[in-house]
């Protein structure tokens, strides 16, 4: 029997946790849904696609393009896409890859100084 994802609300949590590990990260609800910011620039966002719990994060245009190749998993964030954003279904994608790309987009997103204060605490 397969086994089912953690509900939306868990994964929510989930999400809540990891952007809160980022230097100066703070969450705001903006067009109905939950965003995570870096200084009032978003880096990650929180909602459905197409009826289904996902995240979206900005990644290199290259990275985007691997990553959307996997239709079954990912897909260009509608509005944001062209600027290199990606989404995830994230009832599918499993977490560690789900928190490699918030990383990438909060060093993507957020000033120099920011991401070396990142680096430090991980080193």
């Amino acid at each position: 029997m397969a086994k089912r994802p953690p509900a939306p609300h868990v994964l929510l949590e989930r999400l809540r946790v990891l952007t809160a590990t980022f230097p100066e990260t703070r969450e705001l609800e903006t067009w109905g849904h939950p965003t995570f910011r870096v200084r009032d620039k978003i880096f990650a966002s929180y909602g459905e696609h197409d009826g289904r719990p996902s995240i979206s994060a900005k990644q290199t245009k290259p990275d985007q393009a691997v990553l959307v190749e996997d239709e079954h998993r990912f897909f260009v964030a509608p509005y944001v896409g062209k600027h290199g954003w990606v989404g995830a279904w994230i009832d599918v994608v499993d977490w560690p890859l789900i928190a490699d790309l918030v990383e990438r987009s909060y060093r993507l997103i957020a000033p120099k100084t920011l991401v070396k204060a990142l680096d430090a605490r991980t080193t």
